[in-house]
């Protein structure tokens, strides 16, 4: 099943998604409004607000009192994207130029920081404390998963655990604001709302774990970036932790760590990668977590969205599979 089918029944909803999107870009201050129009046409697919809205939809559906929080929660995603790539120096991002090489570091890292205090006016105007301390909380967490990927930049001595962490930090964080947000703005009972936070985490480290993979198998025609983006800044990431775990004394990544201008080790870590049994045990971790997700839904009302957030799950983890 593609995206468009799994997000018909919302469709009306995630158009009012865009038409907030495009109010965030319209303000009277001509250097902000160019860099935002940019930012804000920059493509993705929605899943954060998409994810809100499935999940308000079990109980007291109301999408005026939802949209604030759709609308922020997408750009809280930009945000961490515009902070990344300025980070990593990244010049490609969906398939186009990055706001920090078009524009600058200076002007990247103030358009990122203007969108993290839009996205938390936003959610203020839900006057809903729960998920107003939400956002600050997640925010939080994600920092905390960018300064533990930074500190772990060229380092072979890592673990899953800390991988598991940093990503549960950077991806599940977002994706657990939405779900447990759009449950709380529905007044879900607290144990949905724990059913929807749990589903929100695991589809998160699924999805990570999947864009990881893509990063070794993909081309950069579908990824919109260089294939081995992440081995090029130093991070390491499941495929490439699983190739280190089974060739302990010879591979490829520790050459690219120690000497980190030879870059031709990217590709000789890719094609190790490729040729192995790696691919296969990351998609089958990701699909543990696709059941870990969707293990709880079942206890909540049979409808429409409870099988959308079903099929949105498959769709994750079956991307190229």
């Amino acid at each position: 099943m593609q995206l468009t089918e799994i997000y018909q029944p919302i469709v009306q909803e995630l158009e009012d998604v865009e038409d907030g999107l495009k109010a965030v870009s319209v303000i009277d201050a001509p250097w902000m409004e160019e860099l935002l129009a940019y930012a804000l046409k920059g493509g993705g697919k929605r899943l954060r607000p998409a994810l809100a809205i499935f999940s308000a939809k079990f109980y007291d559906f109301d999408m005026p009192r939802l949209l604030p929080l759709t609308t922020s929660v997408e750009l809280m995603h930009m945000a961490t994207l515009v902070h990344d790539d300025t980070i990593d120096k990244s010049n490609m991002r969906w398939g186009r130029e990055t706001i920090n090489k078009l524009w600058g570091m200076e002007k990247a890292i103030l358009l990122g920081d203007y969108l993290f205090a839009k996205a938390g006016a936003l959610t203020a105007s839900t006057e809903n404390l729960r998920v107003i301390k939400l956002l600050s909380e997640t925010l939080m967490v994600i920092t905390n998963g960018e300064l533990a990927q930074s500190a772990s930049a060229f380092a072979l001595n890592q673990s899953r655990e800390h991988y598991y962490f940093r990503i549960s930090c950077k991806t599940a964080a977002l994706f657990v604001m939405a779900t447990e947000s759009g449950a709380v703005l529905s007044n879900a009972p607290e144990k949905s709302i724990k059913i929807l936070h749990d589903y929100g985490y695991n589809l998160g480290v699924a999805f990570q774990i999947i864009d990881d993979i893509l990063d070794y198998i993909g081309t950069e025609k579908e990824m919109g970036k260089p294939v081995g983006s992440d081995l090029a800044q130093g991070t390491l990431t499941l495929p490439g932790l699983m190739l280190v775990e089974k060739y302990p004394l010879n591979n490829p990544v520790q050459k690219l760590f120690a000497d980190r201008k030879q870059t031709e080790n990217i590709a000789k870590t890719i094609e190790m990668v490729r040729n192995s049994d790696i691919i296969g045990k990351c998609f089958d971790i990701a699909a543990e977590y696709k059941e870990k997700a969707c293990r709880g839904l079942r206890n909540l009302p049979a409808n429409e969205s409870r099988e959308s957030l079903y099929n949105l799950a498959d769709f994750i983890v079956n991307r190229r599979r």
